[in-house]
């Protein structure tokens, strides 16, 4: 792969696609095809969206001004889009309580880590987004590409998460332009070495986070101990093994001239959008309530 830093596709345009998913019961409680370590880890991720997402919304728009106009527009979707996940996977995660799910652990860990970040100069913030928006688009090319990660899962919750990765890729490189700007007069050393750790952490983070919360769900279903680690270190890492197919994608973001569409990967989105899960939904409004 060359590693010129390539810009966000000029003809790019980020659209909000203002779904609402089922509201009803998330029937079976075991949604991922009755699989309990499955179940867990996608219930563990999205506890995450609503605070997560409202962070990133708060750390981007705060670089806003002053930004050049096709960044700031950039951003205006973006912020649209994150508040529209925030407010569906809310949804989704009263569905899983109501199934008897406690998910109030999880989200403590998310305000606690937020929380810390928040203490530091906004920079910082901005460049956890960052780091965390590259993590959750390579996650997503991952799902929307390998049809095995939602194999068997509850239609209207798959839907969700497709839907939900199809946005994320398409924003994908908003953080990272901004991070780009706000930081243009750093010298290029700096601005390696502080994305660089800011990942490190993010991923240290994140991995450990995701791994505890996925074991506190799968220990309300029963499921403790070796049986409980055995079972999910194998859908993580090795069948289908979405940690581990992410590795070489996440390693690219410490190649010098790194930039989220480097690689192009917008024939996934037109696949979605092909899809029939797509097409059946009802057209994105006009006019979606902004969030910036």
């Amino acid at each position: 792969m060359s590693t010129t830093t390539l810009p966000t596709p000029a003809d790019l345009t980020i659209t909000p696609r203002d779904r609402k998913f089922e509201r009803g019961d998330l029937d079976p409680r075991l949604w991922h095809g009755g699989s309990v370590e499955a179940t867990a880890i996608y219930n563990a991720l999205s506890a995450t969206f609503p605070t997560g997402e409202a962070f990133f919304v708060e750390s981007v728009r705060a670089f806003r001004d002053g930004a050049p106009p096709k960044l700031a527009e950039e951003i205006k979707g973006f912020t649209t889009q994150e508040a529209i996940h925030s407010r569906e996977h809310a949804a989704f995660n009263r569905r899983a309580a109501d199934t008897g799910y406690d998910l109030s652990k999880l989200e403590a860990q998310i305000d606690y880590r937020l929380a810390v970040t928040k203490t530091k100069p906004p920079i910082v913030s901005l460049a956890a987004t960052m780091a965390l928006e590259h993590f959750t688009a390579i996650l997503a090319h991952e799902l929307l590409a390998d049809p095995k990660h939602l194999a068997g899962a509850d239609k209207d919750a798959a839907d969700l998460w497709r839907w939900h990765a199809c946005e994320e890729i398409e924003h994908k490189g908003v953080a990272y332009d901004t991070w780009l700007h706000a930081t243009r007069n750093w010298p290029r050393s700096k601005r390696w070495k502080v994305k660089a750790k800011v990942m490190l952490f993010v991923t240290r983070n994140f991995v450990v986070d995701r791994t505890a919360g996925a074991l506190e769900l799968m220990r309300q279903d029963g499921v403790t101990g070796f049986n409980a680690w055995a079972s999910l270190l194998w859908y993580l890492w090795i069948r289908p093994g979405m940690f581990r197919k992410i590795g070489l994608a996440w390693v690219k973001f410490f190649l010098p001239g790194f930039h989220p569409w480097n690689e192009d990967d917008r024939a996934l989105l037109r696949a979605y959008e092909a899809s029939a899960a797509a097409i059946a939904a009802p057209a994105p409004l006009k006019k979606v309530r902004n969030a910036a």
